[in-house]
C-alpha cells in the first residue's frame, strides 16, 4: 500500500473513531449510556450539542485533513436537526366542533422562592382549570390562592416527606365541580389524581418527577415508569407539571410510549426551554410539560417567567376529542 493510500485509511479510520466519540454525548441511549452521568444530564440539551457539532463540522471543513471527520458528524448533526425540527414547526390546530377545551398551568414554585403574586396574575390572566405546583407547600398555596379573590380555586398539597421540593400542590378551578383529590403513592415527590366533579371520565393529574442527579439517575427512571402506567391506562388522561426529562431523554419517551404526548412539542413549542429560566433562552431545555393522551387534542403552548424560582411557567390548552 502506498503512502497516500495508507494516509487515506489512517484518517478514515480516525474520522470513523472521531464520529463514535461525537454520537456518544448526542445519542447515548443508542450505546446503552443513557443512565449514566453526565450522558442522562447532557440528553436533555441536545438540540443546542447538535448546533455545536454542526459548527464544529464547518470549521474542520477548512483543514483537508479533517473533510472526512467533519462530513460525517455533519450528516450527523443534520439528521438529528431533522428528527428535532417538528418540534418547532408542528402546527397547532383548533379544537374540533363540540370538544371540551381545558386550560392547564405549570408553575414550579421552588419551595415557595416564587413571587406568588406573579403566579396569580398569571391565573388571573388565563384562569386555567387545573394549576400543577410542584415545589409548593400548603402555605404557599394558599398565599397564591389568597390572591385569586375574584377567581374561585380549591386547593390540595400532597407531601410525603418533610422535604420542601417533596411537596405538589394543584388549584382547581370551582367551575369542575366537586372534584375530589387524592394523593398517588409509587413516586419520591408528591403527585395528586383529580377526578370526578364536572370531570365526567377526564382524570387531571399533578406531578413531580426526581431529577436525574449524578447519584440518582435510578430514581428519576424509576419516578417515569409511573407516568407510563398512567398513560397505559383508560381514562382520558392529563399529566402536568415538572417531570425533570425531556424528548429528547428515551425514558421519557418511554414513558409516553404510544399512548401520551407532550403538547409543546405536538403544536411547535417544543424547544422553548423551561429550565433554567435564568439563562438565556438558547440555552434551556423544556422539563416542564402538559402530557395528555390520545383523546386529546394538543391546542396551545405558551411559557410565562416568574420571578423567584428556576422554572418558567407553562400553560396550554387542550380539547378533549368527542
Amino acid at each position: 500500500m502506498d503512502n497516500e493510500k495508507a494516509w487515506f485509511v489512517r484518517r478514515l479510520v480516525l474520522s470513523v473513531l472521531f464520529l463514535v466519540i461525537v454520537a456518544v454525548p448526542l445519542y447515548p441511549e443508542l450505546f446503552g449510556l443513557d443512565e449514566l452521568t453526565p450522558f442522562a444530564q447532557l440528553a436533555a440539551f441536545r438540540p443546542q450539542l447538535l448546533v455545536v457539532v454542526l459548527v464544529l463540522a464547518v470549521l474542520m471543513l477548512i483543514r483537508r485533513g479533517w473533510r472526512i471527520a467533519a462530513a460525517l458528524i455533519g450528516v450527523l448533526a443534520l439528521v438529528g436537526v431533522a428528527l428535532t425540527a417538528p418540534r418547532q414547526f408542528s402546527a397547532a390546530r383548533p379544537a374540533p366542533a363540540g370538544a371540551r377545551v381545558l386550560t392547564v398551568m405549570v408553575a414550579n414554585v421552588l419551595g415557595g422562592g416564587a413571587r406568588a403574586a406573579d403566579v396569580a396574575q398569571l391565573i388571573r390572566d388565563r384562569r386555567p382549570d387545573l394549576v400543577s405546583l410542584p415545589e409548593a407547600q400548603a402555605d404557599v398555596r394558599e398565599q397564591i390562592r389568597a390572591q385569586l379573590q375574584d377567581q374561585q380555586y380549591k386547593g390540595f398539597t400532597a407531601q410525603p416527606t418533610r422535604a420542601v421540593p417533596g411537596a405538589t400542590s394543584v388549584l382547581v378551578s370551582a367551575a369542575l365541580g366537586d372534584v375530589t383529590f387524592a394523593s398517588e403513592t409509587g413516586t419520591t415527590f408528591g403527585n395528586i389524581v383529580v377526578t370526578g366533579g364536572n370531570l365526567g371520565s377526564i382524570r387531571l393529574i399533578a406531578y413531580h418527577g426526581y431529577p436525574p442527579l449524578p447519584d440518582s439517575v435510578t430514581t428519576w427512571k424509576h419516578d417515569l415508569l409511573k407516568v407510563r402506567q398512567w398513560c397505559t391506562q383508560d381514562p382520558p388522561t392529563v399529566i402536568a407539571g415538572d417531570f425533570n426529562a425531556g424528548v429528547d431523554h428515551a425514558d421519557f419517551r418511554g414513558a409516553l410510549g404510544g399512548y401520551c404526548r407532550s403538547v409543546g412539542p405536538s403544536v411547535g413549542g417544543g424547544l422553548r426551554g423551561t429550565w433554567p429560566a435564568d439563562q438565556p433562552a438558547v440555552l434551556r431545555t423544556q422539563i416542564d410539560h402538559v402530557v395528555v393522551t390520545r383523546q386529546f387534542q394538543p391546542g396551545t403552548f405558551t411559557t410565562y417567567p416568574i420571578e423567584g424560582t428556576d422554572h418558567r411557567a407553562v400553560v396550554a390548552t387542550i380539547a378533549l376529542v368527542p
